[in-house]
């Protein structure tokens, strides 16, 4: 990435979200865009798994996409592309629901698929794209 470039590229480490388990940033702002990784039913505080029902943990990932999209200057109706992976395709429907909860006016573009997902135990886990502009 060349110099100028690089200047507009801002990595974003949010308080209220849970601490990243790998080498990566909670997001990444870069072109009025706002690309947050994969988040899952992680503890904010202490970033342990919550194992819950797929609703509980539909509830914790989107709160933690959430304070992470308000950290990085935007909300959840600015969303305009959301990821979700989900351990168990049946579970679509009880997670369609808190969805539909938290994006129901916005809708952003939307992918749903089955996934094994890396934290052993977890049902759920969610990236999403939102656009602030310029």
């Amino acid at each position: 990435m060349s110099e100028a470039n690089h200047e507009t590229v801002e990595r974003v480490t949010a308080q209220g979200a849970p601490r990243p388990q790998g080498p990566y940033s909670h997001a990444v702002k870069a072109g009025g865009f706002v690309y947050v990784s994969g988040q899952a039913a992680l503890d904010p505080d202490t970033s342990k798994p919550i194992h819950g029902t797929v609703a509980e943990e539909t509830h914790r990932t989107i709160r933690n996409i959430k304070a992470i999209l308000e950290a990085s200057g935007a909300s959840l109706d600015d969303a305009v592309k959301c990821s979700v992976f989900l351990a168990d395709i049946r579970d679509f429907a009880e997670m369609n629901a808190v969805y539909a909860e938290y994006f129901g006016a916005a809708k952003p573009a939307r992918t749903t698929v089955q996934a094994a997902l890396p934290a052993a135990g977890l049902k759920v886990e969610i990236d999403c794209v939102a656009y602030v502009g310029t």
